[in-house]
């Protein structure tokens, strides 16, 4: 009883009559109870005696009959299977107004149903199983250079962002202000885009990066140079997607030249597996996408100090997917499927 007392997530009813057995077995009357806890005698001796009968489960809300059902599992059923079939001609998914005027339920029921068994047809994500015949390989290959890297080797993860435009807002950005969101017109003016190099040092989280007027295998390449200029020693293993300007001759002859530096290639489809682009998404999320740009060279300043800014805190991003694991995901289960 001491313990519910002093716990401070107890709730205020057990708290209260955990205080009505202290006090009883103090000494105290019913009378004193009741006026030191604001409660009528009455309540003080209920609960001494069901704690006198039952203990402390006694002291225990009983369970509650509730509201009785008004609508039975057949009708249940009957919303699921019809949430389950392809909507009326002409319409993508059912609504919850439209499958009640189907089902002749009040849309309130239909929502109920729906959030009860985790069904949300306006909702709709995205999937793709990759055909690469190399798939299982390649997987083991970059999760193993995520997961245990080579000996005294650096992996970095090499990708570009193309095409971000500097977008310069027609008007002034209104400041926060309490009560008020940050507020913008919803029209632009276009200055021009930049391409952005990166690579993500697997270890520590730092990024290396390189703003370019174009994206072609020449701009990869100057990159390339660059991240062999920033790590001079010892072997570079670049995991990278399977971008045309990644394989040209020209980056194949520069490879052939550069036997220290590796490339391992995402599977097709798969270029998640790739971690620069979570980088990318949070550059994208905290700097570009909010950001009003008088000129391609405001983009690239804005771009250039959050990268110095970020990576004097960076941290490295902790790979823990296994290959088996999401190979078990990347591949259909069973040729139905994939026919389907």
């Amino acid at each position: 009883m001491e313990r519910v007392v002093r716990a401070p997530t107890s709730p205020q009813r057990e708290v209260t009559r955990a205080r009505v057995v202290l006090a009883a077995a103090a000494g105290e009357s019913n009378r004193q109870i009741a006026a030191r806890l604001g409660m009528s005698e009455l309540a003080v001796g209920r609960w001494r005696t069901k704690f006198a009968h039952e203990g402390v489960a006694g002291l225990a809300d009983r369970p509650r009959s509730g509201r009785p059902r008004t609508i039975d599992d057949q009708t249940v059923q009957r919303v699921l299977a019809k949430t389950l079939e392809p909507p009326p001609a002409g319409e993508s998914h059912w609504s919850v107004r439209r499958l009640a005027q189907e089902t002749g339920l009040a849309p309130a029921t239909v929502h109920r149903i729906w959030r009860a068994h985790r069904l949300q047809p306006h909702r709709t994500r995205t999937f793709k199983y990759s055909r690469d015949p190399e798939l299982e390989a390649k997987v083991i290959d970059i999760v193993g250079l995520y997961l245990n890297p080579p000996q005294g080797a650096l992996v970095l993860c090499v990708d570009e962002k193309t095409q971000i435009q500097a977008l310069d807002r027609t008007q002034p950005i209104l400041p926060l202000r309490p009560g008020l969101p940050e507020g913008r017109t919803h029209d632009y003016r276009r200055h021009g885009t930049t391409s952005l190099y990166a690579a993500l040092e697997i270890a520590t989280g730092q990024v290396l990066t390189d703003c370019q007027p174009r994206h072609r295998a020449e701009e990869f390449l100057r990159f390339l140079r660059r991240v062999v200029r920033a790590y001079p020693h010892g072997e570079l293993h670049l995991v990278l997607d399977n971008s045309s300007t990644h394989t040209t001759p020209e980056v194949k002859q520069w490879l052939a030249r550069h036997r220290r530096v590796h490339f391992h290639f995402t599977p097709k489809g798969a270029s998640w597996m790739n971690l620069v682009e979570s980088w990318f998404s949070i550059l994208t999320r905290r700097s570009v996408r909010r950001g009003s740009y008088h000129s391609v060279t405001d983009l690239i300043h804005a771009i250039e100090h959050f990268v110095a800014t970020y990576n004097q805190h960076a941290q490295p991003f902790i790979w823990t997917k296994t290959a088996t694991h999401i190979l078990a995901k990347a591949k259909p289960t069973t040729t139905s499927e994939t026919e389907h």
